[in-house]
C-alpha cells in the first residue's frame, strides 16, 4: 500500500508488539498479512483451519474435513464431522485455563445500576437457565425468540440455549407485536424469552404486553419465560407463562453441554428487506460466533484483559456478535441498557472510563448525533484504558470520524472501521492495528475475505464505484435463509458466477484504501453520472450548521433521476447561512454542479433502525407516496410521518 497523503495514525512499537494478526502470521508460516490473505484465496480450507488452531478452539469430536464444497460455494460446509458447541469455548474453556475468578461481564442499567459477573458465575448462571429451560422442554434444534433489553440476562439467555442446542431467534428490545410475531411464526418457536420491561430514559418501557399480543399470533409458541426488570404490573397467562426467577429456583448450577455438530443451526437472525417478509439468515455452531471472534482477534486486536463495550441491541447482528465473539476471545464484555445521551450528553464517555473499557464500539449515526453535543463532553474524560475504537452500521462523513477519532481516541486510538452484514456474520472490509490509517477508509478485506470490486460484467475495478464481491467462501457466511434456499441464491450468487455479491458499492483508490459508498439498491444516477448517497451526504454535512443528511433519487423527466437531500441542522445553527438553498450550493461545491439536489428539506430527525441505520428505502417511499416494504425495525415513526407531510405541500 503507498502512502496516502492524510494519514492521520500510524502503529507504533507498541501495538505491533501485540499485535494478533501478526502473530497469527508467524503461527501460519507466513511472511506478513499479504501473504496471508493469497494463501487464503488460493486455499480458504487451509486458512480457516489454521486460525481456528491459532485462535485456541475446542472441537469435541475432531472435524474430517475443513471445508466441504461438494454442494458448491453457496452451500459451503465447515468442520464436518466436528463436534463444536460454541459456548464451551465461550465459558469452559476460561474456567479451566484459571481464570474463574477473573470478571466475565459487566452491566450497566440505564439508571446507573451495575453488575459484574466473573466466569465462574457467568457459567453457573448460564447452566441454571440452560437446565431450566430444558425442563420446560427446550431441546437441540427447537426455535427460541428473544425479546430483552440489553442486560446480563439477555447473554446468559444466549449461552444457555447454546448448551442446549437450541436454535436462538434475536428480537430488537423495541420491536412491536407483528416484529415479533412475524418472525416466532416463520422460525416456529417454541418458547419466547422475554421481560416485564425495559429502562430508558428513566422510564419503564412495557414489554410483557407487546409478548403477549405476538404470542397471540405466534400459535407455536407454549410458554414464555419473563424476568422481572422494572417490577411493573403485567398481563399474566397461567400454565403458559413462568417467571425466569421460579425457573432457575431448583435448578442444578452445571449443566452438561450438548454435543451439538458443528453444522447444527444455533442462530436465525431476521433482516429486514425492501419487499416481502424479512429473511431470516440461518448461522451454525461453527459459523458466526468463530467469524466473530476471528474478526476481533485480528482486526480489533482483542483478548484475554480486555474489555469490548459496543453501543447495541440484540436484535442487531452486533448484539450476538459482542456478546459471542467478546467471550470466546477471553474478554470482558459490557453490556449497556441506556441511551448514549442521558442522563447527560456524556453518558457514553462516563460509561467507558467507570469500566475500563478498551474496546469501544458504535454507529457513526452515533458520533454525529454526539457530536451535536459539544466537545466538551468527551474532553471531560480522559478514557485512559481506551486502546481501539470500533464502528459499523453505516458510511462515515469525514468531520464526524475526525471528531470522533481526535475527542473521543484523543488521537491515539485508530478506528477500526468495519463493514460486513447478517448474513456475512462479520466483516468483509475492516481496518486493522499494523496499518496506517486515513479518515473514513477501510484499509482492505478482512483476513480471511477475498473480496473485490468489480464492474457490470463482474471484472474488477480500481479507482471508480463498483459493486462488492466476495470470490471465496468463509466461515461465518450464513448457510441459506431459512425456509427459502432460492431467495438466498437469488440474494447473492445468481448475478456473477461464483462470486457472493453483497448489495454494496465499494472502491479502492489509488492508494489501496477501499471506500463503501452506500447500498448498490440506494445509488443514484443523474444524468448517466452513479453516485453514492454517502458521498452526496457527505458534501451536505460539509455546510457548517449540518449535522447530518440522508440523500435519496426520485423520478426526473430530464436527468432520469434527480436527488432530494434531507437534513437536520446542528443545534444552534444560524437560520440566515443555513438554507436550502446554501446547503445545495455545498454539495454542488463538493460534488459538481451536475449533481446540485432539486430539493434540500430541513426535518427534525431522519428515520432509523434501533441500531442508528438511516434507513433510505423508508425515506424515500414516504417522500414518494409508495409502500414501505418491512418496516418492523423502524425506531421512530415519527420521523418517517414528517418526511411523508412533505408530500402533501
Amino acid at each position: 500500500m503507498t502512502m496516502h497523503d492524510d494519514i492521520v495514525w500510524r502503529p507504533d512499537a507498541a501495538a505491533l508488539d501485540r499485535s494478533r494478526l501478526l502473530a497469527f502470521c508467524r503461527a501460519a508460516g507466513v511472511a506478513d498479512p499479504d501473504d496471508l490473505q493469497a494463501r487464503a484465496a488460493e486455499d480458504p480450507g487451509w486458512y480457516w483451519d489454521q486460525a481456528v488452531r491459532f485462535l485456541g478452539l475446542h472441537f469435541s469430536t475432531p472435524y474430517r474435513e475443513t471445508l466441504d464444497l461438494s454442494g458448491g460455494k453457496p452451500w459451503a460446509r465447515w468442520f464436518t464431522g466436528g463436534g463444536f458447541n460454541w459456548t464451551e469455548n465461550a465459558l469452559d474453556r476460561w474456567i479451566d485455563a484459571g481464570r474463574g475468578e477473573e470478571t466475565a461481564l459487566i452491566w450497566e442499567g440505564d439508571d446507573g445500576a451495575t453488575r459484574t459477573l466473573t466466569w465462574n458465575a457467568l457459567a453457573a448462571e448460564t447452566d441454571r437457565f440452560a437446565a431450566a429451560l430444558h425442563g420446560l422442554g427446550v431441546g437441540r434444534g427447537d426455535r427460541v425468540g428473544i425479546f430483552l433489553p440489553m442486560l446480563a440476562e439477555t447473554a446468559i439467555a444466549m449461552l444457555a440455549l447454546g448448551r442446549i442446542g437450541a436454535i436462538v431467534l434475536p428480537m430488537f428490545s423495541g420491536f412491536g407485536a407483528e416484529a415479533i410475531a412475524s418472525r416466532l411464526r416463520d422460525g416456529e418457536a417454541s418458547l419466547l424469552i422475554c421481560a416485564d420491561g425495559a429502562m430508558r430514559r428513566g422510564q419503564a418501557i412495557p414489554m410483557k404486553a407487546t409478548a403477549d399480543e405476538a404470542v397471540a399470533l405466534a400459535p407455536t409458541v407454549e410458554r414464555v419465560v419473563v424476568l422481572r426488570r422494572t417490577g411493573s404490573e403485567i398481563p399474566w397467562t397461567e400454565g403458559r407463562d413462568i417467571w425466569w426467577h421460579d425457573a432457575v429456583a431448583a435448578a442444578p448450577a452445571h449443566f452438561t453441554p450438548e454435543p451439538t455438530a458443528a453444522d447444527d443451526l444455533s442462530m436465525v437472525i431476521y433482516t429486514s428487506g425492501t419487499t416481502g417478509r424479512p429473511k431470516g439468515a440461518q448461522h451454525v455452531q461453527s459459523g458466526f460466533m468463530i467469524k466473530a471472534m476471528h474478526d476481533l482477534a485480528l482486526c480489533f486486536d482483542l483478548g484475554p484483559g480486555d474489555t469490548l463495550f459496543w453501543l447495541t441491541d440484540l436484535g442487531w447482528m452486533m448484539g450476538p456478535w459482542l456478546i459471542g465473539g467478546g467471550l470466546m476471545n477471553g474478554a470482558a464484555i459490557l453490556l449497556f441498557e441506556g441511551t448514549p445521551d442521558w442522563p447527560r450528553p456524556d453518558r457514553l464517555w462516563q460509561v467507558i472510563g467507570d469500566h475500563g473499557v478498551t474496546h469501544a464500539g458504535m454507529a457513526p449515526t452515533a458520533i454525529r448525533a454526539l457530536m451535536g453535543k459539544g466537545a466538551e463532553w468527551p474532553r471531560a474524560h480522559a478514557m485512559p484504558s481506551l486502546r481501539i475504537l470500533g464502528s459499523t452500521g453505516e458510511t462515515w462523513n469525514p468531520d464526524p470520524w475526525r471528531w470522533y477519532f481526535a475527542e473521543v481516541g484523543k488521537g491515539r486510538c485508530p478506528v477500526i472501521n468495519y463493514s460486513g452484514g447478517t448474513e456475512t456474520g462479520g466483516g468483509i472490509v475492516g481496518c486493522d492495528t499494523l496499518h496506517p490509517q486515513t479518515p473514513c477508509a477501510f484499509t482492505g478485506p478482512v483476513p480471511g475475505m477475498i473480496a473485490d470490486v468489480v464492474d457490470e460484467r463482474g471484472l474488477p475495478v480500481r479507482g471508480a464505484v463498483g459493486e462488492l464481491v466476495v470470490r471465496q467462501p468463509w466461515v461465518g457466511m450464513t448457510a441459506g435463509f431459512w425456509k427459502d434456499p432460492e431467495r438466498y441464491l437469488d440474494a447473492y450468487w445468481r448475478r456473477f458466477d461464483g462470486m457472493w455479491v453483497h448489495g454494496d458499492w465499494a472502491e479502492i483508490d489509488d492508494d489501496g484504501f477501499w471506500f463503501i459508498r452506500g447500498r448498490s439498491d440506494d445509488t443514484l444516477k443523474v444524468a448517466g453520472k452513479r453516485i453514492g448517497p454517502a458521498e452526496v451526504e457527505s458534501a451536505a454535512v460539509a455546510h457548517a450548521g449540518v449535522q447530518e443528511a440522508a440523500a435519496i433519487g426520485v423520478p426526473h423527466e430530464i436527468k432520469g433521476e434527480g436527488v432530494v437531500v434531507f437534513c437536520v441542522l446542528r443545534p444552534g445553527a444560524d437560520p440566515e447561512t443555513c438554507t436550502p438553498e446554501a446547503i445545495r450550493a455545498t454539495i454542488a461545491h463538493h460534488l459538481g454542479a451536475a449533481l446540485r439536489p432539486e430539493r434540500v428539506h430541513m426535518v427534525r430527525d431522519l428515520p432509523k433502525t434501533r441500531n442508528a441505520k438511516i434507513m433510505r428505502r423508508v425515506i424515500r417511499t414516504a417522500y414518494l407516496g409508495q409502500p414501505a416494504g418491512d418496516t418492523t425495525a423502524l425506531e421512530n415513526p415519527a420521523a418517517v410521518a414528517e418526511i411523508a407531510a412533505l408530500l402533501e405541500r
